[in-house]
This record gives structure tokens, C-alpha cells and sequence, in this order.
């Protein structure tokens, strides 16, 4: 058992660099020739294999590698839409409008201006295509939110996903190639027609059954606030939750609370274990109770909107309900790898993604650290027992997650355990009693005062966690974690646990070697950054100039008090490039940087009697200048405009360097511009 166990972890490991090697070196899918090959030669071998009694050959377990690698690359690139003809990216549309009709697939978050969904084309120019695209429906009060499965006609062009215009800015459309949607386009009420919003797949039928429920609430007298933590707990839907409310979960350390995850449906599973048990009286009871578990289960998922981590603990907990019904014993690391090979099968783009990534370190870590946390202090009595207990699931968990959480999101929350102590010993409850609530109604029994007391356990929970979260001294922010880091940290997390399990020289002295490589990161990281750079960012109506000095920054900048504080562009360049001081400074009109001068012509457009010729050119806040004058005058090498600046005089200066073979930087166009 051992053995086959271990055989199922190296297979899934090997699906994974499969996975990998097809993202990142963009393999075509005439690779999956090479798989089958692979597999034909197995076969041959394993048949020699057996007529010939073979039995300790290397080359068998290399070919079992090898195509289990090669599975890996099959999945990934047969799912890539993009390498299909039919792939509308593939039949060269020009910018011109296009009809297209396309399928509601998923309803996302909206903006401030904007409805935003996913969907699936169906057709452009009457010519039958396949493909995703993000919809941006202007908010217009005669349009109601359209359902899942909703067919809409509309007659527009495709546009490219922005590229982030600045330095380690969140990069969107590179989270949505993920997602295999390349384009986006721009509606509103009545440059759309729905042909129909009738649901045609279970996903349709799952969101018109939510929007059935929330009516109903609705009905019933939730409120807005309480409704969104509703949704987020049970249905598994976060798009409505209040910007404030999001970031204390956030804060307090407590957002996996609002992601259904295994926490969420190890609490279903025993409540249905519990519900079904008179199931075992029956003659077949042992069969169909198990049977309705998996089934209910995986509808909860469907109506969770099948999210990595919720098919994750769905998967996981079908294969824990199948083996308690055949009461044979189950290997936590044997479950968690069949959960991800099967889910990484079939979707395999699930495997880079941030929630996927975290909710199966977190179940690693929990799995195999917590016993070690637990057996360090064993409590006599039960009142202590159980919040001990909770605290080395929480640590052990933040053990799997803390290293790549720093590296996405740069801070750490320190009182998680607090908010974690006090709220999973009621989650049960909370979940439990949400879903009686759901199913009365949809009956339409639902009382106001159910409304009343369930309400005010969810604001009770959210001003818990606002009061954690207002004690910002115990966040730590703006922490630089980089590839390396992770990598280390993961090292030494593994040997840490070997050696804990076998307590010998060998893995103390592995940990040892990860530590050592972590300082050397920490070394590497302080070397690489000792640089100077002269940065332009890009920021809508304002002039943001950096000028880096190893790891010092000035700012020069006609920002706000306000926009300063909370200007994400400063705080993401600044934990990245590893900056410790940062200074503020008016703007100048002239810069230098090594051995260039930059010129900055602000909206008095003076620029005449200069003793000496700048290399670059600035041009910001809508100077009316003469270009043309102004090259003749100072013969710069280059000239660049920030977003401060109105798009037509960019649009007459470009069109001006254009003609006269000067290099021209518009930083809402090519993004922030850098010298170093």
C-alpha cells in the first residue's frame, strides 16, 4: 500500500512538470505524437517485461515517467483553444466592427462603470467559432444583470486586454490568459440584443437556483451586507461583497472563511454523514448513502461555480466518502494526489492558479505539521484542548501558505490565529444553520425572526473581524518575497519535517543547507538592487517622476496628500526594487541622471534660451507648443509624454515624431518609462 501510494504521489508530480513545460515553452499539439509513442513502447517493454521476467530494469520506470510527463503535456495543450483552427484569434479579424454573438458564462465582479462576464462566442460574422472574451456591459439602469447561459447579439469590435502601464503592476490580462480569454469588448443597453436567457447547461439552471434563493432572502428581509457573506459562505459567490468588509476578512487573516474550500466541505460531508445515517438500516443503505453524498456533494460544487478550490475539497472528500464506505484505510497525501492528478486532467490550467496553489499547501501543511504542533503540549483538560487544537491547525496551515502568500501578496497577517480561534469553532453552526436557511427559503417558511438572529450572528461575525483587522500594527505589509525565497522556504519546511519524523543528521543538515540558501537570496536580493534607475510612471492626470539610488527613491510628483498615500504604483516598485527609504519632492523642470539631462515642459510651455541640449524631452499637463519648433531648437533623442497630457496634442505630437524620425514614449500607450 506504501509503495502504490508513493506511485500515485511521483505520477501526479509528473503530470505537473508536463503541465508546466507545456505553459511555459508553449509546446503545439503535435506533442501528444511523442506521448504516444511513449505509450507504445511501454507497452512493448512491459510485455517483454513479463516474458521475460525483468524485473529491476530502469528503463521501465524512466518510459512510466516519461509518459506520465507526457500526459501532462496532452492535457494542457488539447485544452488550448488558442491551438485550434476554429479559435477566432485564428481568423484574422481586422479592428473593424464585427457581429458577434457569444454565451454568459460567468458573472464577475463589476467595477465602478462596468458589468463584467465571461463568455464564450459563438459566432462572428454568421461564421461558427469558439473562444473566451470579458464582456464590459456599461451600467445602465434599464439592464438587469444578465443570467448564466444568456445568448446576446451584438455588433462591435474586439479589443486587446491592457498590459499593466507600470513597474510589477498586477498584470490582468496575463491572469485571464489563464483563463484563455484574449480579448474584451464594450457594450451597453442598446448596443446589445439578447436572443435568449433561458438556461441550456447545468451551470445556467445552478445560477438561476441561486438567483432564486437570493430572491427569496431578499423577500425574507436580509440585508445587503449580510446577503453577500451568505453567498460567499454557502453558494460560493464573492462578487457583491463590500469593498471594507473584503479587506478586514483580508486583514484579520481570515479570507478563506469567505472561499468555499475543504473547510467548508469537510463541515458538509459530516453533516450529511450525519443526516443519511438512518440510510445504513436499509438493505443497500451502505451503497446508496454514499452514492447521495458524492452526488449532493459535487451539486454543491456546481452551485459553488466549480472554483479551484472548492472541485479541490470536493474531489478530495468524494474519494474519503468512497473509502469510508468500503472501510479501507485512507492516506491523506494518496487522496490529496488522486484529487489533483484527476482535477489537473481536466483542467489543468487550474495549476497556476493563486487560490489552487493555496488551498493545497494549506492542506499539506495542515496535514503534515499539525500533529507535530499538537504533540509539543497536550492539555489535560478539554477547554484547552480544543482551542490547542485549533491553533496547530491554523499555524501548521499558515506553515503551507505563508511563503507563496508573501510572494503574491507581500503582507502577513499576524493575528490570524485570534480571528481563526474564535471563528472556525462556529463555522459549523454558521454553515449548517445557512443552509437550513436556504432550503426553508426556497420552501417559503422562512420567519422574520430566523432573518433577525441569523443576521445578527453574520454581523456579530463581521464587526469580530473588523475589530481584529483595525489593529494594523500586527499586519505587515510591503514585504519583498521573491521565486527564490519560496523555493528555499519550501526546502527547508520539507527537510524540517523529515527530520522531525526521523530525528537524524542527514535532514538537520538539509535544513541547515535551505536556510543557508535562504540568507543567500536575502543576499542576492540586496545585491541586485544596488542600482540607479530614472523612472516616468504612468498615472491618469498626474506627473509622477522616480529617481532610484540603490535602495533609496525620491518621488517627484504633483500628487494629493490622499492619492500619495494610498498610490499603489509607488508601494508595488518600492517592494519589488527593495526599497527602504522613500522621499517626496515637487517637480523640477530639469533632471539629471547619469550623463543625461531630461527636460520637463510643463503647461507654461517654456523651453526657449537654454545654454545647453537635453537628451529627453517631458512633456507633461498639455503644454500648446509648437513641436516642430522645439526638435529644430533643441534636437532631443526622445521624447516622451505622460497620461497627464490630453489625448488629442499626444495624438498631434506622435504623428509629429512620426514624420520626423524621433523616437516617441506615450506612457498610457507603452507604459512607465525607464532609464538605468
Amino acid at each position: 500500500m506504501k509503495l502504490l501510494n508513493f506511485i500515485i504521489v511521483k505520477f501526479t508530480i509528473c503530470l505537473i512538470i508536463g503541465i508546466v513545460i507545456a505553459h511555459y515553452f508553449n509546446l503545439h499539439l503535435s506533442s501528444g505524437i511523442y506521448a504516444s509513442i511513449g505509450l507504445l513502447i511501454l507497452v512493448g517493454l512491459y510485455w517483454l517485461r513479463i516474458r521475460q521476467e525483468i524485473n529491476r530494469s530502469p528503463f521501465f520506470a524512466i518510459l512510466v515517467y516519461g509518459c506520465m510527463i507526457s500526459l501532462g503535456i496532452n492535457a494542457y495543450t488539447i485544452q488550448n483553444e488558442k491551438l485550434q483552427a476554429k479559435h477566432y484569434t485564428n481568423l484574422n479579424y481586422n479592428a473593424l466592427p464585427q457581429s458577434i454573438t457569444f454565451k454568459i458564462t460567468e458573472r464577475l465582479k463589476p467595477d465602478s462603470y462596468n458589468h463584467k462576464y465571461m463568455a464564450s462566442v459563438v459566432t462572428v460574422n454568421n461564421e461558427t467559432v469558439i473562444g473566451k472574451i470579458l464582456i464590459n456591459i456599461k451600467k445602465d439602469s434599464f439592464l438587469n444583470a444578465l443570467p448564466i447561459d444568456a445568448i446576446v447579439f451584438c455588433n462591435t469590435e474586439f479589443k486587446a486586454i491592457q498590459k499593466p502601464l507600470n513597474p510589477y503592476q498586477f498584470d490582468y490580462g496575463k491572469y485571464l490568459e489563464l483563463k484563455q480569454v484574449y480579448h474584451q469588448i464594450y457594450l451597453n443597453s442598446k448596443t446589445l440584443f439578447i436572443s435568449s436567457n433561458k438556461p441550456t447547461t447545468i451551470y445556467g439552471y445552478a445560477d438561476k437556483l441561486r438567483a432564486k434563493i437570493n430572491n427569496n432572502l431578499i423577500k425574507a428581509g436580509f440585508k445587503a451586507d449580510v446577503l453577500s457573506i451568505i453567498n460567499a459562505l454557502i453558494l460560493g459567490q464573492r462578487q457583491n461583497i463590500d469593498k471594507s468588509i473584503y479587506n478586514n476578512y483580508v486583514n484579520a487573516g481570515s479570507i478563506h472563511i469567505l472561499a468555499v474550500s475543504g473547510l467548508h466541505v469537510g463541515i458538509l460531508l459530516l453533516i450529511l454523514n450525519a443526516l443519511f445515517s438512518p440510510l445504513l438500516y436499509l438493505k443497500h443503505g451502505h451503497t446508496l448513502r454514499p452514492l447521495l453524498i458524492v452526488t449532493l456533494l459535487w451539486l454543491f460544487a456546481i452551485i459553488a461555480g466549480l472554483s479551484p478550490s472548492v472541485t479541490r475539497a470536493v474531489t478530495m472528500f468524494s474519494i474519503i466518502s468512497v473509502a469510508m464506505h468500503l472501510k479501507r484505510p485512507t492516506n491523506i497525501y494518496n487522496t490529496l494526489a488522486i484529487s489533483a492528478f484527476f482535477i489537473l486532467i481536466f483542467k489543468p490550467r487550474f495549476l497556476f492558479e493563486v487560490g489552487f496553489q493555496m488551498s493545497y499547501l494549506a492542506v499539506i501543511g495542515i496535514i503534515s505539521f499539525q500533529p507535530i504542533i499538537y504533540k509539543l503540549w497536550q492539555p489535560k483538560y478539554w477547554i484547552i484542548d480544543q482551542p490547542w487544537k485549533i491553533f496547530s491547525v491554523t499555524l501548521a496551515a499558515q506553515i503551507g501558505v505563508v511563503p507563496i502568500s508573501l510572494f503574491y501578496f507581500h503582507q502577513f497577517p499576524g493575528l490570524f490565529f485570534i480571528s481563526n480561534l474564535v471563528v472556525i469553532p462556529f463555522l459549523g453552526f454558521i454553515l449548517g444553520f445557512g443552509l437550513l436557511i436556504i432550503v426553508m427559503a426556497l420552501a417559503g417558511v422562512l420567519t422574520g425572526s430566523i432573518v433577525t438572529f441569523y443576521s445578527f450572528i453574520i454581523d456579530t461575525l463581521n464587526g469580530f473581524i473588523a475589530w481584529v483587522a483595525q489593529f494594523e500594527d500586527f499586519l505587515f505589509r510591503d514585504i519583498p518575497f521573491t521565486w527564490h525565497q519560496v523555493i528555499c522556504s519550501y526546502g527547508v519546511c520539507m527537510a524540517l519535517f523529515q527530520w522531525c519524523k526521523q530525528k537524524n543528521f542527514k535532514w538537520m543538515a538539509v535544513s541547515l543547507i535551505g536556510v543557508i540558501g535562504f540568507q543567500s537570496t536575502l543576499f542576492y536580493n540586496k545585491y541586485s538592487t544596488k542600482n540607479n534607475a530614472f523612472v516616468v510612471f504612468n498615472k491618469s492626470r498626474f506627473t509622477m517622476i522616480g529617481h532610484k539610488q540603490n535602495d533609496k527613491l525620491i518621488i517627484h510628483h504633483n500628487l494629493d496628500s490622499t492619492k500619495q498615500a494610498s498610490d499603489n504604483i509607488i508601494k508595488n516598485y518600492s517592494v519589488n526594487e527593495g526599497i527602504n527609504t522613500i522621499k517626496t519632492d515637487s517637480l523640477r523642470p530639469i533632471y539629471q541622471f547619469n550623463n543625461h539631462i531630461i527636460l520637463a515642459i510643463d503647461s507654461l510651455g517654456i523651453y526657449q534660451n537654454l545654454s545647453f541640449k537635453p537628451n529627453y524631452i517631458l512633456i507633461r499637463n498639455s503644454p500648446k507648443i509648437n513641436l516642430n519648433r522645439l526638435i529644430d531648437s533643441l534636437q532631443p533623442q526622445h521624447i516622451i509624454a505622460d497620461a497627464s497630457n490630453y489625448k488629442t496634442y499626444v495624438n498631434r505630437w506622435k504623428a509629429t515624431c512620426i514624420k520626423r524620425k524621433i523616437p516617441f514614449h506615450y506612457t498610457y500607450e507603452k507604459g512607465a518609462y525607464s532609464l538605468e
